[in-house]
């Protein structure tokens, strides 16, 4: 029964797998979509467009603001009243008299107003600004840095592809000899050659491969999904590469330390800055400011006329020489924040100067694990075609054949992992040092 069950789900398998779509796909196809639509990649621009908003909002610091205002009322108050005539310049002698004076009739007023406020000395400002640029340009450099992150999911995204079609592939020739040797058992057992027990033994060994190459099919399946969501893509289809896995070739710099010049270290470097110009910025809000200021006025008893007019222009020196505790507090707060972010440029760095110094050894122990699993597959390749030989002639037992051909499976699967592991260590390495 457990026979049928495993033969139906991998018929199940190829039945949905064949409904997908098959897909061939480049790698270049892959990192150019993925350059263009991808979530993260997008979000990073978005947020970059949010801080280019920030430092648009400091040209305030040097552009006035220029607001126009029409204002209708009426009013018996007798200083509005007569502060409105006057304003109007309608005023008579008989507007002086103090019954007049004291109880006048209504009086409608209309204004229209036109006033600029122009700052000329706001030191806190300056420094708002140059935080807020700062800030811009770490943002411009994580655009980068994101693009080179999915630069290299791609790389491994795709040699995960490659990996479990050569799973697949190498399953499937796996599965091809477990049929023949279960014939050549099936043909001896006839002959009164073998026992029913290493015909069962032969069975099991087809059901395992069909087991494994049906794990193997998923994972081409998983893989593809991954990518679709790199690329955001919503189609479910099956990606087939146009190349297959092999030793590959990448530039790495060579260098002991982190670089100064990546563009992640120098995004959190503008950062600090960044943290440590608000802390100035804060300091200098207890000096005093200069703004120059301006008025333009018209005014009528009629609504949208202007008869009489009149105009202000000054300038304001304003110092806010306390306000409770709040600008100490704010100060004292951006000086911890620039001592925070200080301590967290410091920790990344040696975070990823840790990592740097992992994936070299990574790097080491996989070229080493490559060049023995090779010579492992060689030797388990030719142990199989030994036995096969021998087993044909009926010199081999059933056991030590099976046994054979597992390891030689085995061998190849980690043959392919182990170049899987080579080259991911060789791109997280190039990813980790690209300036």
């Amino acid at each position: 029964m457990k026979k049928y069950t495993i033969i139906f789900s991998l018929l199940m398998t190829s039945i949905v797998v064949h409904a997908q779509q098959l897909v061939p796909i480049t790698k270049a196809e892959v990192l150019t979509k993925v350059s263009e639509d991808n979530r993260s990649i997008k979000i990073s621009e978005q947020e970059y467009l949010e801080a280019k908003a920030d430092f648009n909002q400091t040209n305030a610091v040097f552009l006035p603001n220029i607001t126009a205002s029409h204002t209708g009322m009426a009013t018996t108050n007798p200083l509005m009243a007569f502060g409105s005539k006057l304003n109007q310049e309608i005023l008579t002698a008989s507007d002086f008299n103090p019954d007049l004076l004291n109880n006048p009739s209504q009086v409608e007023n209309f204004a229209t107003r036109f006033e600029i406020q122009q700052p000329l000395i706001n030191v806190d400002g300056m420094y708002q600004r140059k935080a807020a640029k700062s800030k811009m340009e770490a943002q411009a450099l994580q655009i980068e840095r994101t693009s080179d992150y999915y630069a290299f999911e791609v790389e491994k995204a795709y040699m995960q592809l490659q990996l479990a079609y050569k799973g697949v592939d190498v399953l499937e020739k796996a599965l091809e000899t477990a049929n023949e040797n279960k014939k050549l058992a099936d043909n001896s057992f006839k002959q009164g050659y073998l026992q029913r027990a290493d015909v069962l033994s032969v069975e099991v060994r087809v059901n395992e491969v069909k087991n494994q190459l049906h794990t193997a099919k998923s994972n081409i399946a998983n893989a593809s999904n991954y990518l679709s969501f790199l690329m955001n893509e919503t189609n479910d289809v099956i990606y087939k590469p146009s190349d297959s896995l092999q030793i590959g070739t990448f530039s790495i710099m060579n260098s002991e330390t982190i670089s100064e010049n990546r563009s992640d270290i120098k995004a959190m470097q503008l950062a600090t800055n960044a943290y440590e110009t608000m802390n100035k910025a804060d300091n200098m809000a207890f000096l005093p400011r200069l703004n120059a200021f301006g008025s333009y006025e018209l005014y009528d008893d009629q609504i949208f006329q202007g008869d009489a007019n009149g105009y202000i222009f000054g300038a304001q020196l304003s110092w806010t020489i306390l306000d409770g505790s709040k600008r100490f507090g704010k100060s004292q707060k951006s000086k911890a924040e620039f001592e925070k972010s200080k301590l967290q440029y410091e920790q990344y760095v040696s975070q990823n100067q840790l990592e740097l110094n992992k994936a070299k050894r990574m790097l080491t122990d996989a070229e080493n694990r490559l060049n023995l699993t090779k010579l492992a597959l060689e030797q388990s390749e030719e142990s199989l075609r030994i036995r096969t030989n021998r087993y044909e002639e009926g010199l081999e037992k059933t056991t030590d054949l099976l046994l054979a051909e597992t390891q030689y499976s085995q061998k190849q699967l980690e043959y392919y992992q182990t170049i899987f592991e080579y080259n991911y260590a060789q791109a997280y390495l190039q990813f980790l040092t690209k300036e």
